[in-house]
This record gives C-alpha cells, sequence and structure tokens, in this order.
C-alpha cells in the first residue's frame, strides 16, 4: 500500500509542475498566433497546473494557479505600457492574470464526479477553466483593449474573435494533453507520478 503525500511532498510536486507550466508558456511565447486577429497560444502549458488541482485538490491547486498567474503578469510587464491610469492596471493585473490564470487551480473540480473517469474529469475540468479564462480575456478585451478594435467594428466582436482565435487552440490543446495523460498516467494522489 503506497503512502499518503506529505505536505512536503505535495508543495514539491505543485513547485515542479508550476515551473513547467512556466517553461512551457516561456518557450510558447516564442511562437505567436499567426492568423488574423493574434494573441498566442502554448502548447499544453496550463496542463501541469490543472493536473495539481486534480491530483491533490482545489487549494492545492489554486495556490499553484496564483504562482502562475504572478509569474505570469511579471512575464506579462509590456501590457502594462499600453495602458493609462490606476483603474486600467488594476483591471489588466485582476482580470488579464490574476483571475484568468489563477482560474486553472479549479481543474480538478470534477474529480470523482463522473465516475472515476479520470480523462473525462480531466477534459472537463480544462474547458471549464478555458472558458473561464476566455471569459476574463473577453471583458478585458471589451473595457481595457478597446482601442485596438478596428474602425467600423464592435468592439464586443472584434474582442471575442481576437480572445477566442486563440483560446480555441489553448482549449483544444489543454483538453487533448488531459485527456492523454487521463489515459496513460494513473494521477491517484497517492502515488509519485
Amino acid at each position: 500500500m503506497a503512502k499518503k503525500f506529505t505536505k512536503t511532498q505535495t508543495l514539491a510536486e505543485s513547485a515542479i509542475m508550476v515551473a513547467l507550466s512556466i517553461a512551457i508558456f516561456l518557450v510558447s511565447d516564442l511562437l505567436p498566433w499567426p492568423f488574423l486577429y493574434g494573441g498566442g497560444f502554448t502548447l499544453f502549458g496550463q496542463v501541469p497546473i490543472i493536473i495539481v488541482s486534480y491530483r491533490h485538490g482545489i487549494k492545492n491547486g489554486l495556490a499553484a494557479s496564483s504562482v502562475l498567474a504572478i509569474a505570469e503578469m511579471i512575464m506579462g510587464y509590456k501590457n502594462f505600457v499600453h495602458v493609462t491610469g490606476l483603474a486600467a492596471y488594476f483591471t489588466v493585473a485582476v482580470v488579464d492574470y490574476i483571475i484568468a490564470f489563477g482560474c486553472l487551480g479549479l481543474g480538478g473540480m470534477f474529480k470523482g464526479r463522473i465516475g472515476g473517469k479520470q480523462s473525462a474529469e480531466l477534459a472537463l475540468g480544462g474547458t471549464v477553466v478555458c472558458i473561464i479564462r476566455f471569459i476574463c480575456h473577453y471583458i478585458s478585451g471589451v473595457t481595457i483593449w478597446k482601442s485596438y478594435c478596428p474602425e467600423g467594428m464592435a468592439v464586443e466582436l472584434y474582442s471575442f474573435f481576437y480572445n477566442g482565435s486563440y483560446m480555441l487552440v489553448e482549449l483544444i490543446l489543454t483538453v487533448v494533453g488531459l485527456v492523454a495523460v487521463g489515459k496513460f498516467v494513473n494521477l491517484d494522489k497517492k502515488k509519485m507520478i
């Protein structure tokens, strides 16, 4: 019988997964979304955080995703030079980073709710957090980034297409990555990955 994870082991595994996610985000920043509306996506960058949430619970997932959110905000510092005013800075920090990336910690919310079908639980959790993240970026696009909207186009439509173009790819890659992990790796908390 395998021993239960200690707090130190949970913290260590979470730290490794956050570092992996940050590394993936950094590499993925080199690959911009080449189509009409720009944006960017990662090559499975959200998967490690969702796995932490699934394996160690939402509380630990939210802790890991909060660290990722702060790291993403630091790495995305260039976005802050394009906004003016304290309210705009606050909105970008909270909506585009803290909530948008912090929600990844909810990815394990379906564990044990779909008959123990690990891949389905992971895929559903990944889908929900991608939708939440899209909503955050959409709101920010409509309120903060509206000046980038092409003339004559509704800002709501612009934000939908701009953020939807890369978040759809992010959703697909995240779900594919989670299903693959769910099929081939037993994420039982009592076993090391």
